[in-house]
């Protein structure tokens, strides 16, 4: 990768998708011991999908709400991660292998670089994490009247998570991930690559 853009600061960011329904989700609450709390549960089937883009080593993030997944949403994603980068830099976006990831339709803007996971890997994408944490901490036991409301306590849920860098810094950069980036910028010999 460093050596196709060796003028370039290789930024490594994973991304996903996750679809955020009127259902919702319930968490655990505290309660009395030997109660029983209730929480609400819609039955509508009307959803919305996030997606979501993290650099796991810096805490910065990226994210659209949008109303389907496919070729052209995930378009406006990369545009938009391209037009954010300093211009010497390159980022290597990795994500899994969804049929929209991979679509001919799709323009990879020039300091971008798309790395599929190998399928049946969730576990090695860490902005999976980013779901848990938005549902658990911050959009549970709840009911949305329509999409509109949907809309506004996902953003707003999206905002709480992305302003606290640390946070995603905490539940993305995998040990591994950071050998790997560690290893790139040194070469195996721990010598700098220069490559």
């Amino acid at each position: 990768m460093q050596a196709r853009h060796p003028e370039r600061t290789l930024e490594v960011w994973f991304q996903d998708e996750a679809r955020f329904g009127q259902q919702g989700c319930n968490s655990r609450v505290w309660a009395p011991r030997g109660s029983r709390p209730r929480a609400p549960r819609q039955a509508e089937y009307e959803w919305l999908y996030l997606f979501g883009a993290v650099c796991p080593a810096s805490g910065q993030s990226n994210a659209w709400i949008m109303p389907s997944a496919n070729a052209q949403t995930l378009q406006v994603q990369l545009d938009e991660l391209s037009r954010g980068l300093h211009a010497d830099h390159h980022m290597l976006l990795v994500l899994d292998g969804a049929g929209w990831h991979k679509s001919h339709a799709l323009r990879i803007p020039d300091n971008l670089t798309l790395l599929h996971l190998p399928p049946y890997a969730p576990e090695l994408n860490p902005a999976e994490l980013l779901w848990r944490e938005l549902r658990q901490r911050y959009l549970s036991n709840r009911v949305y009247a329509d999409l509109h409301e949907l809309d506004q306590a996902l953003g707003e849920a999206w905002h709480r998570l992305s302003d606290d860098p640390e946070r995603l810094r905490q539940l993305t950069n995998f040990d591994w991930i950071q050998a790997a980036v560690d290893s790139h910028h040194t070469g195996r010999n721990g010598s700098p690559d220069t490559s």
